[in-house]
């Protein structure tokens, strides 16, 4: 089955903040507008550049995208 990027961050999220994607999946976890049920990249990377200040380098979105693609085949 299927799951949405958001879903993928929330498993990803963690307690402790230890790393920058850590930290990306907790923002998330805060953002109310986040396209919580997209599977598109580029959707969700035009939301990110265009409406949040939480992530300091697209380079995170873009490593966490292919850890996504990768654990959702």
């Amino acid at each position: 089955m299927r799951r949405s990027f958001y879903h993928y961050l929330m498993a990803v999220k963690g307690p402790s903040h230890l790393d920058e994607e850590q930290i990306f999946a907790t923002h998330v976890s805060h953002d109310i507008q986040f396209p919580k049920h997209s599977e598109d990249y580029h959707e969700i990377s035009s939301y990110l550049e265009m409406n949040t200040d939480y992530l300091p380098s697209m380079d995170i979105f873009d490593r966490m995208w292919d850890k996504y693609l990768e654990n959702n085949k």
